[in-house]
Protein backbone atom coordinates (compact mmCIF):
# COMPACT_ATOMS: atom_id res chain seq x y z
CA UNK A 1 0.00 0.00 0.00
CA UNK A 2 1.47 3.61 -1.06
CA UNK A 3 1.59 5.85 1.85
CA UNK A 4 -0.12 9.18 1.72
CA UNK A 5 1.39 12.78 1.85
CA UNK A 6 0.70 14.82 4.17
CA UNK A 7 2.35 18.71 5.29
CA UNK A 8 4.17 18.89 8.56
CA UNK A 9 0.88 20.87 10.03
CA UNK A 10 -1.56 18.32 8.58
CA UNK A 11 0.88 15.10 10.54
CA UNK A 12 1.09 17.67 13.62
CA UNK A 13 -2.94 17.54 13.62
CA UNK A 14 -3.16 13.70 12.48
CA UNK A 15 -0.81 12.68 15.32
CA UNK A 16 -2.47 15.19 17.79
CA UNK A 17 -5.93 13.99 17.22
CA UNK A 18 -5.18 10.05 17.49
CA UNK A 19 -3.30 10.89 20.43
CA UNK A 20 -5.81 12.81 22.75
CA UNK A 21 -8.04 9.68 21.61
CA UNK A 22 -5.65 6.98 23.67
CA UNK A 23 -7.62 5.95 27.14
CA UNK A 24 -5.07 6.75 29.50
CA UNK A 25 -4.52 10.48 28.34
CA UNK A 26 -8.57 10.90 27.93
CA UNK A 27 -8.93 9.25 31.88
CA UNK A 28 -6.25 11.76 33.16
CA UNK A 29 -7.45 14.54 31.87
CA UNK A 30 -4.25 15.26 30.08
CA UNK A 31 -3.64 17.64 26.88
CA UNK A 32 -0.80 16.67 25.23
CA UNK A 33 1.50 19.12 22.99
CA UNK A 34 2.55 17.65 19.36
CA UNK A 35 5.68 19.20 17.87
CA UNK A 36 6.09 19.23 14.01
CA UNK A 37 7.47 16.17 13.06
CA UNK A 38 11.09 16.77 11.45
CA UNK A 39 12.04 15.24 8.08
CA UNK A 40 14.74 12.60 7.94
CA UNK A 41 16.68 9.89 5.83
CA UNK A 42 14.05 7.09 5.27
CA UNK A 43 14.66 4.33 7.46
CA UNK A 44 14.67 0.51 6.68
CA UNK A 45 10.95 0.64 7.19
CA UNK A 46 10.72 3.50 4.73
CA UNK A 47 9.85 6.39 7.03
CA UNK A 48 10.94 9.83 6.44
CA UNK A 49 10.01 11.77 9.75
CA UNK A 50 9.85 11.63 13.42
CA UNK A 51 8.24 13.36 16.38
CA UNK A 52 10.54 14.17 19.64
CA UNK A 53 10.17 16.31 22.87
CA UNK A 54 6.24 15.91 23.27
CA UNK A 55 4.62 18.13 26.02
CA UNK A 56 2.61 17.10 28.95
CA UNK A 57 3.47 13.49 27.89
CA UNK A 58 4.58 12.05 31.34
CA UNK A 59 3.68 8.49 31.89
CA UNK A 60 2.39 8.40 28.36
CA UNK A 61 5.36 8.25 26.50
CA UNK A 62 5.16 4.30 25.44
CA UNK A 63 1.36 4.45 24.34
CA UNK A 64 2.12 7.52 22.26
CA UNK A 65 5.53 6.44 20.81
CA UNK A 66 2.90 2.94 18.90
CA UNK A 67 0.84 6.28 18.10
CA UNK A 68 3.80 7.89 16.26
CA UNK A 69 5.13 4.78 15.05
CA UNK A 70 1.54 3.50 13.25
CA UNK A 71 1.51 7.38 11.45
CA UNK A 72 4.89 7.16 10.54
CA UNK A 73 3.98 3.73 8.67
CA UNK A 74 0.68 4.88 7.34
CA UNK A 75 2.19 8.73 5.87
CA UNK A 76 5.00 10.33 4.29
CA UNK A 77 6.36 13.70 5.17
CA UNK A 78 5.96 15.93 2.12
CA UNK A 79 8.82 17.58 0.50
CA UNK A 80 8.04 20.72 -0.48
CA UNK A 81 9.81 21.95 -3.72
CA UNK A 82 13.45 23.12 -3.14
CA UNK A 83 13.26 21.52 0.18
CA UNK A 84 16.70 19.91 1.78
CA UNK A 85 18.22 21.99 -1.65
CA UNK A 86 18.31 25.54 -0.28
CA UNK A 87 21.32 27.45 -0.74
CA UNK A 88 21.96 28.90 2.92
CA UNK A 89 24.28 31.41 0.96
CA UNK A 90 20.53 32.67 -0.64
CA UNK A 91 22.02 31.91 -4.05
CA UNK A 92 20.89 30.02 -7.15
CA UNK A 93 21.45 25.84 -7.27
Amino acid sequence: MAKRERSARALQDEVSRRIQRIDDIIEDGAKVRVPLPQAQPRDARGRNWDMKAFGNASGFEKSIRIVVDKARDEFDLAELPGQGAADPFGGAS
